[in-house]
Formats: structure tokens, sequence, C-alpha cells
């Protein structure tokens, strides 16, 4: 695990592989691993996503949970945790916590994420970070987000620094970011990979729709 203060791209990239298992599952253990790591870069961004940052870290408080209990065998991947409660109608059950509920929202804050973090990584130095956050925004989380979040979140974007600053702000030093930004494009593939996965056990078990 990196320092409180800077994103480690290359700890994401590693726990996002090593979750790949099979041709079509997600080990949900090293996804939050790796999450939890990108959680730092809602963080560096401003106070701006401080709701989803929180919202996120009880998402994953949750999962900790079921997978210290009983049960916790059905909650090691994606796949055998979705057939589990789709097969014993327990994402239906009144007081039940499901973990298939409770991913959908961090797997919906990745789409936002690596979208974002694709935007930043493009070459333009003079990248207006405000109409790139607020577009990424949009594109994604705002979906799922009732109207007064949307409204304080796109208001809150226009406090976001330059590229520059920014990025600076989420990697830090020079050679850190140089270093950042070598692995990038390997980090947004294994994100990518993830999500893909992810959505696509979301459509087969059909679980998008869960509230």
């Amino acid at each position: 695990m990196s320092n409180e203060d800077t994103l480690d791209l290359i700890y994401v990239n590693e726990c996002f592989k090593k979750s790949l298992k099979d041709d079509d599952d997600v080990i949900i253990e090293d996804y939050i691993d790796g999450y939890n790591e990108l959680v730092k870069f809602l963080n560096l961004i401003g106070s701006v996503f401080s709701f989803v940052s929180s919202d996120v870290k009880s998402k994953i408080k949750v999962m900790e949970k079921l997978r210290s209990e009983e049960d916790s065998i059905y909650y090691e991947s994606y796949k055998k945790m979705m057939k589990y409660e789709k097969e014993s109608n327990l994402y239906e059950k009144k007081g039940f916590v499901s973990g298939s509920r409770t991913m959908l929202r961090l797997h919906r804050g990745l789409d936002f994420i690596r979208l974002f973090l694709k935007r930043l990584s493009e070459e333009n130095e003079n990248l207006d970070t405000c109409a790139t956050c607020q577009n990424s925004y949009n594109e994604t989380l705002a979906e799922f987000h009732p109207w007064y979040i949307k409204k304080a979140a796109i208001l809150a974007m226009y406090a976001l620094p330059s590229k520059q600053d920014l990025m600076k702000k989420i990697f830090g030093s020079e050679d850190k970011l140089s270093e950042a930004l070598a692995i990038l494009p390997q980090t947004l593939q294994s994100c990518d990979e993830v999500y893909q996965r992810v959505q696509q056990l979301y459509t087969d078990f059909d679980f998008h729709g869960l509230p």
C-alpha cells in the first residue's frame, strides 16, 4: 500500500490484474484492495467527491462483514455471490444486506473514476478539468444520483485546479508523476477489463436494476 497522500497506480494495476478469475469472473478481495487505493483519487481531487468516497467506504465495510460471516464462501467472487443471491432470492429478502446491491454502487463509481482518469491522461495540457470532470460525471454516476446531489457536485467541480496542478496533487513529485503516466495505460486497461466483466455479470444475472 502506498502513502495516503498520493495515488499508487502500480498497486491498483496489480490488484485488478490479480482479481481477474477464469474468463468471466472477478475476485472480490483483490477488487476491493485495488478500489481502496482508487478511492484516494476521489479524496485527492477535492471535497467535491467526498460524498462518493464516504459512500464507497461504507459499502466496503458491508462487504468485509459479509466476507467474515458463515456463508463467506459465497462472497469470494462476483459470479459466486450473484449466483448465490439469485438462486436463494436473498437479494429480495427484507432486511438482508445484498452483496450484489452493495457492489453495484462500487461498480458505478469505477465507471466514473476510469473515465475521468482516462481523459485527464490525454496530452492536452490546457484541458479544462472542470468541464472534463462534469462530462465524465454526467455520463456515468449522475444517472444514479438525485438532482440535489447532481447540482451540488456539478457546482463544486468549478473549484477544480488546472490539469497540471491536479496531476501533481494526485501523483506527487515530477518523478512520481512520470512513473504514474508510464503505468497509467496498463492500469486503465486493467480497470476497463474488470469493469466490463462486472458489467456483463450484472447483465447476465439481471441485477442492474437493484434499488
